[in-house]
């Protein structure tokens, strides 16, 4: 009889220990994930496995895996397949710590089975993951190299219990941050998580994501196309805008989520993180009468302008560190991080930070198509205002905007429909808000760009800006057009009449009537800007109970 009690079986040491031993083999045979030979061929690819984007992701030593013993389950009957078939069942899961916070991931291990959604994986170790993320509000990153469905598996009347990941994304979203890390193809059921993320970096030449593969289409249509032609990072990261920012390698892709999620909060119930900085908050910004010509015709990239706003350096103690070599070179360390920058340039969108807050700009692009508002540049703008009301950021518009694109084109395309997208999104933002005017505000530019009426925080002018439902020469066109055609020099005529008509809107007829807060030294940019989200720090908005509202997509 064992000393346990009656019934109980004793354990041997040689006993234990070959436990222990398989607990270690088993564990040892799946962290090898698809074996040398596949990991070989993802490294002649140019990408990285699964396990090494993990390593990069997650600060040293803080990942924490879930589900390493997991592997496919038998389709036939009770019958149990080698769990050497699928390590892991081609999914790595788990959390660890960015710089500090907990953050959950799911990456794709290409070197099984094509990293391929199986049954195991998809009902058990992701939703997991999701169901934790969620629980205890904290970010989710989706590193994905894919080739989608897992067939063998989903060929059959059991699909219809599948879907759930997509509803749980739709729960997460503005609740937690989500990032879909693009590092390899992305088709069919993994290709509505980017879709449905905040933030998806795509690497050149070896990313793509489309709902059919190549192979799919060319079955379903005839269409002989390649994934990367179909879906690659020039495809989304430049026309359709599915992707945000394109990269050149794994490497380049981890570092832009770290950064990403560093100016975000862990949930939609904390403020964005702080990080101190020794860059003064009553800097004067110097040059910009080098960068930003007073002619409101005139183009300039307006990214120098916010690269010389932005706290410049890294933290506290590193202290400002100018990287020679590169273009606006005195600036180049600054905050700034640019979202979507390849699709819609005449708009441009991304995070800085203001005396180590983080703070979201939208700023009218003159360098490319005048800076005008088209159907893309309202499609990203909407879609990041709404991101950083969601997570409590802080929203800087820099204003330089001749108005919305007109024309039978346009229309066609839904001008209408998308510009009202944006100037949704501006109206529903209760965060801080603040607003400069930099040269031109027209027409419903004006608007969308949180203009006086959509209850911006502060609202500045510089002295040379012009206000208006359009431009001088356009309003003399349609007034005075007749006057003109009539005059002895119709030339100088309307030279009089577009200097006349610039007088009516200068800035200081705002600032007389009290319609904006102050006409500013550009040079004080920066301070005004940082004084005006001081004073809207602790900002309350109180809106009518209702279940959501309808925003016109």
């Amino acid at each position: 009889m064992s000393a346990d009690g009656p019934g109980t079986r004793s354990t041997s040491a040689g006993e234990f220990e070959e436990k222990v031993k398989e607990l270690h083999q088993r564990k040892g045979r799946n962290l090898a994930m698809g074996g040398p030979e596949r990991i070989a061929k993802q490294h002649e690819r140019g990408k990285l496995t699964a396990r090494e984007r993990i390593d990069l992701l997650f600060d040293p030593g803080s990942f924490v895996e879930f589900g390493l013993l997991a592997h496919q389950q038998s389709m036939r009957g009770n019958e149990i397949d080698p769990p050497e078939k699928t390590p892991a069942d081609g999914v790595v899961t788990g959390h660890g710590l960015i710089d500090g916070r907990q953050v959950w991931v799911i990456a794709y291990d290409f070197t099984v089975m094509a990293g391929s959604m199986g049954a195991v994986g998809e009902a058990f170790k992701t939703s997991r993951v999701r169901e934790l993320a969620m629980r205890y509000r904290k970010p989710i990153v989706w590193l994905l190299d894919s080739a989608g469905a897992r067939i063998q598996e989903a060929a059959g009347s059991t699909f219809a219990g599948s879907g759930m990941l997509f509803y749980d994304q739709v729960q997460m979203s503005g609740v937690v941050p989500q990032v879909s890390a693009m590092l390899g193809p992305c088709a069919a059921g993994t290709a509505y998580i980017p879709g449905l993320s905040d933030f998806v970096p795509m690497v050149k030449g070896t990313s793509s994501m489309s709902l059919g593969g190549a192979r799919l289409v060319k079955a379903a249509t005839g269409e002989d196309v390649t994934d990367h032609d179909m879906g690659g990072s020039q495809v989304h990261c430049y026309e359709s805008g599915v992707g945000d920012n394109e990269v050149d390698n794994d490497q380049e892709c981890i570092a832009q989520v770290r950064r990403f999620l560093s100016y975000l909060p862990s949930s939609n119930l904390e403020p964005p993180p702080w990080v101190p900085t020794e860059d003064p908050s009553d800097r004067d910004v110097e040059g910009l009468d080098e960068l930003v010509p007073a002619n409101p015709r005139q183009a300039y990239d307006v990214r120098k302008v916010i690269r010389r706003i932005a706290d410049q350096g890294g933290p506290a103690g590193e202290g400002l560190r100018p990287a020679a070599g590169r273009g606006d070179s005195l600036h180049s360390n600054s905050s700034w991080f640019e979202v979507k920058p390849s699709w819609a340039k005449n708009l441009v969108v991304g995070f800085c930070r203001m005396a180590g807050h983080a703070v979201g700009v939208v700023a009218n692009q003159p360098l490319f198509k005048g800076g005008i508002l088209d159907v893309d540049a309202a499609d990203k703008a909407a879609r990041f205002i709404r991101l950083c009301d969601a997570f409590n950021v802080p929203l800087l518009y820099l204003m330089d905007v001749p108005g919305f694109l007109v024309g039978s084109g346009v229309e066609k395309e839904g001008i209408i429909r998308h510009g009202a997208k944006m100037l949704y999104a501006t109206s529903e933002a209760t965060v801080p808000k603040i607003t400069v005017v930099m040269r031109k505000a027209y027409g419903a530019g004006y608007f969308v760009m949180c203009g006086k009426g959509y209850y911006p925080d502060l609202i500045v002018a510089w002295p040379f800006a012009e206000i208006s439902v359009m431009g001088p020469e356009g309003a003399v066109n349609i007034i005075f057009n007749k006057v003109v055609e009539a005059a002895e020099n119709p030339a100088e005529t309307r030279a009089q009449l577009v200097e006349r008509i610039r007088e009516t809107i200068s800035p200081y007829v705002a600032a007389g009537w009290a319609m904006i807060d102050d006409v500013i030294d550009p040079a004080d940019t920066r301070r005004v800007i940082i004084q005006g989200l001081e004073q809207a720090r602790d900002k309350k908005v109180e809106r009518p109970w209702r279940k959501h509202g309808n925003i016109p997509v």
